[in-house]
């Protein structure tokens, strides 16, 4: 059983900049810049889309990583895939979907990932890692949220 993150964020905006906003990668470094979170390979500004593949670099716990991730689903403007081709963990698919409801859109994530080394892992992942990814997730929703309603 893969570790789950299920985010619901209400944004005051249009479906299509919400959808666009979220394939920013401009804005997705903006949002990570205490990270040091910069793409270096593959599509390095502008929108991500179908089939594009984007490599990061970042640093999390005093640790740097890269990890390169492809867009392998899009129907715009209601929902992408985000998945890791290479990276720190085993796997990472990283749902995102979008609904538009009474003069608001709700943007859903769905992140499943399984971190490597087993048992350690799922150790770590109980101890912090769910934790932290979670309030990394949240920040960069209330990113694009801020953006979004601000135009």
């Amino acid at each position: 059983m893969m570790p789950t993150l299920i985010l619901k964020t209400k944004i005051y905006a249009s479906i299509e900049k919400c959808f666009d906003l979220s394939r920013s990668l401009d804005l997705h470094m903006t949002s990570m810049k205490s990270n040091k979170e910069k793409a270096i390979e593959g599509k390095l500004t502008g929108l991500i889309g179908p089939g594009e593949q984007v490599t990061w670099q970042a640093r999390h716990f005093g640790l740097s990583f890269k990890m390169t991730n492809k867009i392998t689903a899009m129907k715009n403007p209601f929902y992408f895939v985000d998945e890791m081709l290479n990276g720190p963990f085993r796997i990472l698919h990283h749902q995102h979907h979008f609904t538009s409801a009474g003069g608001y859109t709700e943007m859903t994530d769905i992140f499943a990932y399984k971190s490597p080394m087993g048992l350690i892992g799922q150790f770590i992942d109980f101890l912090f890692l769910k934790n932290y990814l979670y309030k990394l997730l949240t920040a960069r929703n209330q990113a694009i949220k801020s953006v979004a309603e601000q135009l």
